[in-house]
């Protein structure tokens, strides 16, 4: 060891500066050669697994269960988190018999107030038991996380244990050492760290276990181990074992924190009875960010190096000392900044966190390696040979031992490393400093898929056909795709261009095949080439260059809010559906029936006396749900009795009448004339990079409709609809800064002060750095500030003020406004809305909502105001957990106790202010441990604003109170909402409710508190039942489409509450009312007799269906059938398949000849097919009335062919055989596509590639490109 001062103070003025420090204590890191790509994770896995090993598959599904193979641990520290979870996953690919773990890190800041969430700290856990038993082969940890102290070695292992089946147990004595453990007693188990005991049988969540466990005992033996399901709660399969990890990274037991107490007050100055975070421990509760006051815990605590066994080696990865004084220079400032808070005072970051200088120091007693990476600004290295020319390049001595087993020693590292040709050697900057690194790999030549050349494979061709960079070594050369699905679409893409390769499964056996070109599946991020010559790996990244792949996830679509209306997916037998051209029946289930020609299976309808009509599954898209009355009201039809056409026929009149009106006032609206807002976009990417987070797509798109109405010269009157907590704030942000960045006012109006309150918070902020001014108008300012504002506002001082109605009281007069942004504007009434839009005429508004009443959700769907719909959750969200409980002492004391153990915060709702303290004394009685405060309307204004900014400041830990907060703070802490008679609520109230937790990363719960269930009304147990059910995140709009269900939108111009659509269900009335606009747009009278555009219907006399085998759940194979009937494109149609595959395995014929009918609806439709049907003898195809495809054009294709002849002035004969369904269809599709009209024909319907976003695509359609996805 070296004798140098750890730590930067006192040091003598002769001491070494910073840079020779580092030179000395890392100058015996033996040097990896430098790689492009996924080439680290590739030489990795080399490096760590011996051949056996690698070729060995893994015996264990469980990865936390896989023995180690290697017999020696490797810790591979990232200067990236991200880089940690990369490898982890490529490693494991190209090595899978490799034990492999993540020491995850808290993600929280440092001394966040925050604690990490219990899924981190449960696999934190399981990879430091696993660690310190050598029980790993490779461990990846970020080097901010590496740097965090630990608890010591010898307390984990004291507190784990074991139970296995046949082994004695006491009862008590497993309590009592599932509590020493940190488990917590609760009554139902569903999370890591829970346990509970009900006669013989004790269920238990382990951390670090993926699964809870059900333990039988029998007398005092352990009889069986069962895994269960948490949600619900049923048994899965047996198991012989389990093992116990402790429940928090720290003891909790009496000792441990008394211990504790007795550190703080040696440690900290001050009464310490005055901080909550003091008495909380001594209650037994643990405070919120606990973890950083780790130390007060232990006598000594360790680090990561203490783990570690004496032969482990370590492999830095990146700039590992770049990013340790990064992350110590970001804990110092965080420290200066609150470490100095009586009431809550923080230990120093060396007490914390070791010192870079700390960190090498220790790492010297192991063996060192260091393996940089190459940053896209250092593609110079990528320019080794491509294309076959100068393919005599030597390699150097560390690249070609990259490709062997043995660690290169450190005589052949560093500078003394020999000088190969270009393309090898790569001159890296950073700890290492001034060095040039031989390279192993560089980038992959251009291989990128063009759609618009003739061959787009052209350059991916030109690659593989190249010969081999190095002569005499043949280059095996893989293609890798995402997953099964997607390995599909590009064999198919691959296929067309008649370039026909192999596939493999996997890394192993792509590797043992012959092929020298293989299609295979895997997990790479990105590609490259080794220059030994000897592999080319190529990924997606580089076939599309272009598009963000965002992984197996597919978080790149946006939400189609028609496609929402028509869903099928909370369709349960008996409930009523709309057939276009049968009418109202119910539908009763999927059935399978045999017509001759195999299997196929229908949708099974009942209309009224009984009468039962089957819909084949194809031909789903003539199904919607009803919408319009109560399910059990509506209205039946009588198959064949004409009644249906009366009634369809009566809606087309009316739709046809509300159309003539819609016309006129959108011609109203686009002959008012509004600003055009001047877009900056070097200043709007400026602000936009303020937003912390990757915008989800549907933000995205909302954001861009929301821009892109504020630049348009006609005034914007856009609706947002998006869950509690899913970015609409954003969404406003955008908006308010093109709008005031251009010199116009800014107002934003809420329903309440405290809301007012917030958003001025939010928005100052982020406007902080820009110079524009933001101000707030509400009740709680002083005179003198309310009459400044005002002054403000009137002479365009003030850009952007915040406040409630008081914004449409006289006294306020704005210069120039130019932008109004409602948030909650289901708050809001009908005349304060007026009041607002008659500020100005040519006034832009944008209001914000999670749940819209019906009927505003009825105007926007029908096109009266523009939508957007928010329905994707951010990262890291979980959904929130919903229970319908009845009111006991039970129940209450364990759903604020889960909440208060893990250091959060709950709100009780009690919506009776004259008795809320009685329930304030029954809740302290109950929960001694709780601090508990009351907020409801009654409190004089300045007293309720107190309390909840207390609560937001996390001084006490329950908030008693009433329907107040419905409109309320974001409370991150707060994660667990507890309803007193929660059936006296309406439905989008509970949502709204709801909505107030799972504001962070954190579990959330909602409890809703009954007296009985025999003691409450039929409708109550309806929305009950539908909020439970909706407890996935982004529910809010499904949610007021219940509403609008249950309600009526009444007519949308006119005064009836119900009107026409409840004779014809709401999906099929706007479908039928756009179909009007449409038609009167170009001049056309509607044709009330026709309800839907005609849909081709298509007889391939073979099965189409998902079998049973293949999909087994009824109700998942309804949902699937319809999505492929609503199928706009064949991009759509490709990502469903995708999807099959990926869920369901490999498609079998009858569901690939599903596909494919689809396929064929398209392009019948954009020929104007009314028929296709299709035998082993030939094909016959029956044209609409008037076909797309223009009739000289078909009379050529009939002419040009002599299997062709006409069989009436409608239909052609072709004939031609096929020997199976296949052959059948492929045919089919060379046919239409020769009979597609010319324009539609060009761009190729084959299966896709990666399209970007929603508003890429209609941007390239508007320039008259065809971009296919």
């Amino acid at each position: 060891m070296l004798g140098l001062p750890c730590s930067g103070r006192g040091r003598s003025p002769h001491a070494f500066d910073r840079d020779d420090r580092f030179a000395i204590l890392t100058a015996s890191i033996h040097r990896l050669p430098a790689g492009f790509g996924s080439s680290d994770a590739w030489l990795l896995a080399q490096r760590l697994a011996p051949e056996n090993a690698i070729a060995a598959s893994a015996a264990h599904d469980d990865p936390t269960e896989r023995p180690p193979v290697t017999g020696k641990t490797r810790v591979i520290v990232c200067a990236q988190p991200a880089d940690c979870s990369r490898l982890a996953a490529e490693i494991a690919w190209f090595a899978p018999a490799l034990a492999i773990a993540r020491l995850p890190d808290w993600e929280t800041l440092p001394y966040d107030s925050l604690s990490p969430h219990q899924d981190l700290v449960s696999e934190r856990l399981s990879a430091l038991y696993r660690l310190q038993g050598r029980k790993l082969d490779v461990l990846l940890v970020a080097a901010s996380t590496a740097a965090h102290r630990l608890a010591p070695p010898s307390w984990l292992a004291s507190r784990t244990f074991q139970f296995s089946q046949g082994m004695k147990l006491d009862e008590a004595a497993l309590k009592a050492q599932l509590t020493l453990a940190g488990y917590e007693h609760v009554e139902q188990v569903l999370r890591p760290g829970e346990y509970t005991v009900r006669g013989g049988l004790i269920d238990l969540f382990p951390m670090g276990s993926p699964l809870p466990y059900r333990l039988d005992l029998f007398d005092d033996e352990l009889d069986s181990l069962r895994t269960f399901d948490p949600d619900t709660q049923r048994s899965l399969y047996p198991v012989k074992a389990v093992k116990l990890l402790p429940g928090r990274e720290f003891p909790l037991d009496e000792a441990a924190r008394s211990a504790f107490r007795g550190r703080w007050r040696e440690r900290f100055d001050g009464d310490p009875s005055r901080v909550a975070l003091y008495r909380d421990i001594g209650n037994g509760v643990t405070a919120s960010g606990i973890e950083y006051y780790l130390p007060l815990f232990f006598d000594e605590t360790a680090t990561l190096f203490d783990y570690l066994p004496e032969d482990a080696e370590i492999i830095l990865h990146g700039d590992v000392q770049g990013q340790l004084q990064a992350f110590r220079t970001d804990a110092r400032q965080r420290f200066d900044f609150i470490g100095h808070d009586a009431e809550r005072p923080a230990l120093t970051p060396d007490e914390l966190f070791l010192t870079p200088e700390q960190f090498f120091v220790r790492s010297q007693a192991f063996a060192r390696f260091s393996l940089p990476t190459v940053s896209a600004d250092a593609r110079g290295i990528a320019t080794a040979p491509a294309d076959g020319t100068d393919t005599q390049a030597p390699v150097s001595e560390a690249a070609s031992a990259a490709s062997s087993n043995e660690l290169p020693d450190s005589g052949a590292s560093g500078d003394d490393a020999p000088k190969g040709a270009a393309g090898t050697e790569w001159s890296e900057s950073g700890a290492d400093g001034g060095r040039t690194r031989p390279v192993h790999a560089v980038a992959v030549p251009n291989v990128a898929v063009n759609r618009r050349q003739d061959d787009p494979i052209g350059a991916l061709r030109n690659v593989l056909d190249a010969p081999a960079p190095v002569a005499g070594i043949a280059e095996k050369r893989l293609i890798i795709a995402e997953s099964l699905g997607r390995r599909e679409t590009l064999q198919e893409l691959f296929a067309e261009s008649g370039l026909k390769m192999a596939t493999a499964e996997d890394w192993q056996t792509a590797m043992a095949t012959d092929a020298t070109v293989v299609l295979t599946v895997g997990p790479l991020q990105r590609g490259f080439r080794l220059v030994d010559g000897q592999l080319l790996v190529i990924t997606e990244s580089e076939l599309f260059p272009s598009f963000v792949r965002q992984g197996k996830r597919n978080k790149g679509q946006t939400t189609q809010v028609d496609t929402l209306i028509r869903d099928l997916s909370e369709l349960k037998p008996g409930d009523p559906v709309v057939h276009a051209q049968h009418g109202i029946g119910r539908y009763m289930g999927l059935v399978n029936i045999d017509l001759g020609e195999g299997a196929a299976e229908f949708l099974h309808l009942s209309y009224a006396n009984d009468a039962t009509l089957y819909v084949p599954v194809a031909m789903l898209h003539l199904i919607g749900r009803y919408s319009g009355a109560a399910p059990e009201n509506a209205p039946l039809h009588t198959l064949g009795s004409g009644q249906w056409d009366k009634a369809r026929r009566k809606a087309a009149e009316k739709a046809r009448d509300t159309a003539v009106e819609l016309l006129d006032l959108y011609a109203r609206r686009a002959a008012r004339p509004g600003h055009a807002f001047k877009f900056d976009p070097a200043g709007y990417a400026a602000f936009a990079e303020g937003f912390g987070f990757e915008e989800t797509p549907d933000q995205q798109a909302a954001i861009h409709a929301v821009v892109q109405d504020l630049i348009a010269p006609k005034p914007m009157d856009r609706l947002v609809c998006g869950d509690v907590g899913f970015g609409k704030t954003e969404v406003a942000l955008r908006a308010a800064y093109v709008a005031a960045s251009t010199g116009r006012q800014v107002a934003v109006l809420t329903p309440t002060t405290l809301l007012a309150e917030q958003h001025f918070q939010t928005f100052n902020d982020r406007f902080s750095s820009f110079p524009l001014n933001v101000a707030e108008l509400s009740r709680f300012g002083t005179a003198k500030s309310t009459r400044n504002t005002l002054e403000g506002i009137e002479s365009g001082k003030i850009d952007i003020v915040i406040g409630t109605h008081k914004l449409l009281s006289k006294d306020v007069k704005f210069r120039d406004l130019g932008l109004v942004i409602i948030d909650e504007e289901h708050r809001f009434g009908v005349r304060q809305k007026e009041a607002l839009k008659n500020l100005r005429a040519e006034i832009d508004v944008l209001t914000l909502t999670a749940t819209p009443i019906p009927r505003t959700l009825a105007m926007s769907l029908e096109g009266i105001r523009d939508f957007s719909v928010i329905a994707t959750a951010p990262q890291k969200r979980l959904a929130i957990r919903t229970f319908v409980r009845k009111e006991t002492g039970g129940t209450i004391r364990e759903a604020m106790l889960r909440e208060l153990k893990r250091g959060g915060q709950v709100y009780f709702l009690h919506n009776e202010v004259g008795t809320i303290e009685n329930r304030r004394q029954m809740l302290a009685e109950l929960v001694p441990e709780a601090r508990i405060e009351v907020a409801h309307g009654q409190m004089p204004e300045r007293e309720l604003e107190r309390v909840m900014r207390d609560f937001h400041q996390q001084r006490f830990n329950v908030l008693l109170c009433t329907t107040i907060i419905e409109t309320g703070i974001d409370v991150p802490t707060a994660n667990t909402i507890i309803m007193h008679r929660a059936d006296k609520f309406g439905l989008a109230q509970l949502h709204q409710l709801r909505g107030r937790v799972g504001r962070s990363h954190h579990q959330a719960y909602a409890y809703l508190l009954i007296p009985d269930e025999e003691a409450i009304t039929k409708d109550a147990t309806k929305r009950l039942e539908a909020i439970q059910m909706m407890e996935e995140l982004g529910a809010g709009f499904f949610l007021s489409m219940h509403d609008l269900e249950i309600r009526g939108a009444g007519e949308v111009l006119g005064d009836n509450q119900s009107g026409e659509m409840q004779e014809v269900g709401f999906s099929l009335y706007t479908d039928m009312l756009q179909q009007a606009v449409e038609a009167l747009k170009s001049g056309r009278e509607p044709d009330l007799a026709a309800t839907l555009a005609h849909v081709p219907e298509i007889k391939l006399h073979a099965p189409a269906l998902l079998p049973d085998d293949y999909c087994p759940d009824v109700h998942e194979r309804l949902i699937l059938y319809k999505r492929l009937a609503n199928a706009r494109d064949s991009v759509e149609l490709s990502q469903l398949r995708e999807e099959l595959i990926d869920r369901f395995g490999k498609l079998p014929e009858a569901a690939q000849t599903l596909i494919e009918s689809h396929r064929l609806r398209l392009m019948a439709t954009d020929i104007g097919l009314a028929k296709i049907d299709a035998d082993s003898d030939g094909i016959l195809l029956q044209f609409d009335p008037e076909p797309r495809t223009p009739p000289t054009q078909i009379l050529a294709f009939a002419q040009a062919r002599r299997d062709t002849s006409f069989a009436g002035q409608d239909r052609l004969r072709i004939k031609v055989a096929s020997k199976d369904t296949a052959e059948r269809i492929q045919t089919l599709r060379s046919i239409l596509q020769a009979l597609l009209p010319k324009a539609a024909a060009e761009p190729s319907a084959a299966p896709s590639v990666p399209a970007g976003t929603a508003s890429d695509r209609k941007a390239a359609k508007k320039k008259g490109k065809m971009v296919r996805s």
